[in-house]
């Protein structure tokens, strides 16, 4: 099983940003756990994270000819706005599941709308970081 994790704008200023929302957790802590529970579980993954949504498509299509079995993805701002992402996500017909560090759905208005959604199979929301482990435990169960 080979896994990407996906992060969009700002994950990589956890720890700094809102660390009342986000928690004081950075996002080398992030992906050390991501990697450390791959080792455990014995699956392979790849985490990424860009500020910028080109880059984020360009890697959604390339997990796609790197035979990616399943996407954890963290749009950030992105899931608000970015149709682009989800026309990308309905191309390659991964398994997504979108995940969400903060509960979206107790928060300001515009952030109940998720594009992303319609390409996922599920939406971890409010888990902190943890979250990230129930979406990989979705996938890995195919």
């Amino acid at each position: 099983m080979k896994l990407l994790v996906l992060n969009g704008p700002n994950l990589n200023m956890l720890g700094i940003r809102e660390p009342a929302i986000y928690g004081k957790a950075t996002y080398a802590n992030l992906v050390h756990m991501i990697e450390d529970y791959a080792r455990e579980r014995g699956f392979e993954v790849e985490c990424c994270q860009s500020n910028h949504e080109g880059a984020l498509v360009d890697k959604i299509q390339q997990a796609y000819f790197d035979g990616v079995d399943g996407i954890v993805f963290n749009p950030g701002a992105y899931t608000h706005t970015s149709i682009a992402l989800l026309d990308a996500l309905k191309a390659v017909g991964i398994p997504c599941v979108e995940v969400h560090i903060s509960d979206v759905s107790q928060r300001e208005d515009f952030r109940q709308t998720s594009y992303i959604r319609q390409a996922c199979k599920a939406s971890v929301i409010g888990r902190g970081l943890e979250g990230y482990i129930d979406a990989i435990d979705i996938l890995l169960q195919k």
